[in-house]
C-alpha cells in the first residue's frame, strides 16, 4: 500500500502501477472536502516519493466525483480577498502536483465527473469514460466559475470555442459528445472502464502516448494567434452575456478569466482564475445561489423524510378534467401513474384529455418522446363522466370549479365510493382545507394539493395540511407529489396557504399604486428590470383577472387589515367590466394570436381611459419608490408567513416563492433579500411607507430582529 486515508487509497499493483481510489466515507458520492483534498495531497506526495511506473486515478462508487462540497465550501467564501486567494493557490498546487507527476497519469471516469471532479480528470494526463458518464462544469449555475484549473486545462484540451461553451453554459455533457469535444481521450463500455484505462496507461508508458507533449499542451500557451484568440473570445463572451443577462455575472467573468489567460503559461492563466472565482465567490449572487442549492437539498430531505411511511400510489384519480384536470393527469400518466380523469360532461373530458394530447404532441416534435411512448401515456388516462374504477385508486386529486359548496359536495360524494385508506386532496388555491374537510366523515384522509398552472413546468405543490389531517394523509399526498417529479413543500392551513397568501399584498401594492398614479407599463418594467419574468399587469393576465378577483375576496376575509381596501381597485374594476386577461383576450394588456399560436401581448391606449377614473391621486412615483413599494408588501407577508408557522423554515418560504412565482433566483428569495439588505435597513424602508397602511408595517418580531442583528438565514 503507498497510502491510506479515510477517504483515498493508493495501492501498487502487481505491474507496478498505482492505483488511487476515491471513496468518501458515509457518503453515497464523493465530493472534494477538505479531508479530501488533504489526502489528495497526502497522496500525490506519497505517489511521487514511490517507484510506481504510473497513476490510475478511480473511484469506489457509482459516480466518479460530484465536485466540491458546498456546504462546507460557503464557510471559505466569508474569507477576505486576500485569504480566499490563498486557499485557491493552495488547492491548486495539490491539482499541479498531479499534473506533474513524474510518471504517467490516467483517470478512469465512471458515472458523474462535475465540476472539481472534472477538474480532477483534466489534471492527469488521459481520460478514459465509461459510455455512462456524465462531465460538466456546473459553477456558473451557483454564481460560481471552476476554481480548481478548469478555465485553463479545459480550452488547451479541447478547442477554445468548445470549451468556453462548456464553462459559460454549466450544462452536463455525454460521454461521446465529451470525447468528439475532445475532453476525454477513448469511451469505453462500463464494464471494460478500468481495464481500458490501464491498456492507456501501458501506450503512455511505453512512449507510445507522447506524454511530454500532451503536458506541454496542457502547461503552455493557446496555439493560436492574437488575431484568432479575440476572435473566439469577443464571439464567447457575447454569448455568455446574451444567454446569461446582466443579473448572472459567473459565465462572462469565466470567460473573461480564460481570454485574459489564453496566451499565458499555467502558472499566470491559474492566477486568472483565481481572481474570477475569488470575485464572484465573495459575491452576493453567488451567495444567494449557493444558498438555493442548499435550500433546494434541505426540502428534498425534508420531503424523503416525511414520505418515509407512504404506502406507493398505484393508481390516482383527478376530478374535474379541463386544462388543470389535463395538466395533472398528463403529468401523472408520464410518470408511471395510471390515473382516472373524471367531469361531469363530455366537453370537460374533451378538454383534458385534448390539453394531454397536445404537452405529448410538444414532447414528440421536440424529439423527447417517440410516438408509440405517447400513446402509452395517452393510454394510462381513464376518461370518465362516472365513478367506474374509483373503489381502486390510492389518491384523488379534486380540481373542480374554485366554489367551496361545490367542492364540499363532490368530496362527499366521492368519500363514499372509495376504500378507506384512500386519501382526498383538493387541488384549491385559496379555499381553506378545514372548512372542506368539515364536509367528510375521514378528514384526517383529507388534505390540499395544489398545483401550480401550467402543471407540467411549475415544479412546486403545496401540501397544505388542515386541523383534522393526519400524518398518514400528508405522507402519501408527499409521495404522489415526489413521483410526480414535483417539489413538494407541507404547508399549514390559511387563506392563500403560502405562496398565494404572499403573492396578494404584491398585487395589492400594484393596485395601491395605479391609484396613486402610476403606470401599469412602468410598473411591468421596472419590476421585470428587477429580476420577476413579468411584471404584476402581465401575471394578472396570464392568471386570470377573474381568478385574481375571487381570491382577493378570500384574502380580504382572512386578513382585512391589511387585504381589504377601501378604494375600487384595478382588478375588480376590470373584471367587472368584462376583461378576464389572456383567457378571453383583453385585460391590462389585449392579446392577439401570435405566430407560434400563443397570444400575443400588445399595449391598447383604451386601456388608460379605462383606469383613469380608478387614480384618485397624480404622484410623480420614482421607479425606485415602485420597487420598493412592491417588494415590501410581498416580503413582509413572507415574514408573517414564516411567523404564522404555515412554514417551519426561510428555505420553505423562499424556494416556494422561487417555484410557485418565479421570483429570480440570483436574488435568492424574499427572505433572503431581506438578510441581503440588514433586517433594520429593511424596517427602515418599509416605515418610509408606513403611511398607506398595515400592509408596510414590520410585525413586532421582525423589528427585534433588526435590533438584535439577527438574519433569518
Amino acid at each position: 500500500m503507498i497510502y491510506q486515508g479515510k477517504a483515498i487509497t493508493v495501492e501498487q499493483l502487481e505491474s507496478g502501477i498505482a492505483r488511487l481510489c476515491f471513496d468518501l466515507p458515509q457518503s453515497p458520492v464523493n465530493v472534494f472536502n477538505r479531508l479530501m483534498l488533504d489526502e489528495l495531497r497526502d497522496a500525490i506526495s506519497a505517489v511521487a516519493a514511490s517507484e510506481a511506473r504510473g497513476l490510475l486515478c478511480c473511484s469506489a462508487k457509482q459516480t466518479f466525483l460530484v465536485g466540491a462540497d458546498i456546504k462546507e465550501f460557503t464557510g471559505y467564501f466569508k474569507q477576505s480577498e486576500a485569504e480566499l486567494l490563498d486557499w485557491c493557490e493552495r488547492t491548486n498546487a495539490v491539482f499541479n502536483a498531479v499534473e506533474d507527476l513524474a510518471v504517467p497519469s490516467v483517470t478512469a471516469i465512471n458515472g458523474m465527473a462535475l465540476g472539481g471532479g472534472l477538474e480532477m480528470c483534466l489534471a492527469t494526463d488521459y481520460r478514459v469514460a465509461a459510455e455512462s458518464a456524465v462531465l460538466g462544469f456546473p459553477e456558473v449555475n451557483l454564481g460560481i466559475c471552476p476554481g480548481f484549473g478548469g478555465t485553463v486545462r479545459a480550452p488547451r484540451l479541447m478547442d477554445a470555442d468548445t470549451a468556453i461553451d462548456w464553462v459559460r453554459s454549466g450544462k452536463p455533457v455525454k460521454a461521446h459528445q465529451a470525447l468528439s469535444d475532445g475532453a476525454v481521450d477513448s469511451v469505453v463500455s462500463d464494464d471494460m472502464l478500468e481495464e481500458a484505462a490501464l491498456e492507456m496507461l501501458e501506450q503512455a508508458i511505453s512512449g507510445e502516448l507522447d506524454v511530454a507533449d500532451r503536458r506541454a499542451q496542457k502547461t503552455g500557451a493557446l496555439p493560436l494567434t492574437a488575431g484568432e484568440i479575440k476572435k473566439i473570445f469577443t464571439e464567447g463572451l457575447a454569448r455568455a452575456k446574451k444567454d446569461a443577462g446582466d443579473n448572472y455575472p459567473a459565465a462572462a467573468t469565466a470567460v473573461e478569466a480564460m481570454w485574459k489567460a489564453a496566451d499565458n503559461n499555467r502558472a499566470v492563466a491559474l492566477m486568472f482564475e483565481h481572481k474570477a472565482f475569488v470575485t464572484l465567490a465573495r459575491g452576493t449572487v453567488a451567495g444567494n445561489l449557493v444558498q438555493l442549492f442548499l435550500n433546494d437539498q434541505f426540502l428534498k430531505s425534508r420531503a424523503k423524510k416525511q414520505a418515509a411511511s407512504a404506502q406507493p400510489v398505484k393508481r390516482a384519480a383527478v376530478m374535474g378534467a379541463g386544462i388543470m384536470g389535463g395538466g395533472i393527469a398528463y403529468q401523472s400518466a408520464l410518470r408511471g401513474t395510471p390515473i382516472i380523469m373524471k367531469d361531469i360532461a363530455r366537453e370537460g373530458l374533451d378538454l383534458g384529455l385534448g390539453e394531454a394530447g397536445k404537452l405529448l404532441d410538444k414532447q414528440v416534435e421536440r424529439g423527447r418522446m417517440v410516438r408509440s411512448k405517447a400513446d402509452k401515456v395517452l393510454e394510462a388516462i381513464t376518461p370518465t363522466l362516472d365513478y367506474k374504477g374509483f373503489e381502486q385508486v390510492d389518491i384523488i386529486v379534486e380540481a373542480v370549479v374554485e366554489n367551496p359548496k361545490i367542492k364540499k359536495l363532490v368530496l362527499a360524494e366521492v368519500e363514499q365510493l372509495v376504500p378507506e385508506t384512500t386519501v382526498l386532496t383538493s387541488n384549491t388555491s385559496t379555499i381553506s382545507i378545514s372548512l372542506l374537510a368539515q364536509a367528510l366523515k375521514r378528514p384526517e384522509n383529507f388534505c390540499g394539493m395544489h398545483f401550480f398552472n401550467p402543471v407540467p413546468l411549475m415544479p412546486l405543490v403545496e401540501v397544505i395540511r388542515g386541523e383534522k389531517t393526519g400524518d398518514q394523509a400528508v405522507a402519501q399526498t408527499v409521495a404522489y407529489a415526489l413521483a410526480l417529479g414535483k417539489s413538494p413543500i407541507v404547508v399549514n392551513d390559511c387563506p392563500g396557504f403560502l405562496v398565494n397568501r404572499i403573492l396578494f399584498p404584491y398585487f395589492g401594492a400594484f393596485c395601491q399604486l395605479l391609484r396613486d398614479g402610476a403606470d401599469f407599463r412602468v410598473i411591468d418594467r421596472v419590476m421585470e428590470t428587477f429580476g420577476w419574468p413579468m411584471g404584476p399587469a402581465y401575471l394578472l393576465d396570464v392568471v386570470g383577472i377573474d381568478t385574481a378577483s375571487h381570491c382577493m375576496v378570500v384574502m380580504a376575509e382572512g386578513f382585512p387589515d391589511r387585504m381589504q381596501y377601501d378604494f375600487t381597485t384595478a382588478i375588480d374594476h376590470l373584471y367587472e367590466a368584462g376583461s378576464y386577461g389572456q383567457k378571453n383576450g383583453k385585460g391590462f394588456y389585449r392579446y392577439e394570436q401570435g405566430a407560434s399560436g400563443r397570444p400575443t401581448k400588445v399595449f391598447d391606449e383604451s386601456i388608460l381611459t379605462t383606469l383613469k377614473p380608478l387614480q384618485l391621486d397624480q404622484q410623480d412615483i420614482s421607479e425606485q419608490a415602485i420597487c420598493e413599494r412592491m417588494m415590501v408588501a410581498l416580503c413582509l407577508e413572507a415574514v408573517r408567513c414564516l411567523e404564522d408557522g404555515i412554514v417551519s423554515s426561510a428555505a420553505e418560504v423562499d424556494m416556494g416563492l422561487l417555484m410557485g412565482l418565479g421570483y429570480p433566483r440570483f436574488r435568492g428569495g424574499a427572505l433572503r433579500y431581506i438578510d441581503n439588505m440588514g433586517v433594520k435597513a429593511f424596517c427602515q424602508m418599509a416605515d418610509q411607507y408606513a403611511h398607506l397602511g398595515a400592509l408596510y408595517h414590520p410585525t413586532p418580531a421582525l423589528r427585534e430582529m433588526a435590533e438584535q442583528g439577527k438574519t433569518f438565514y
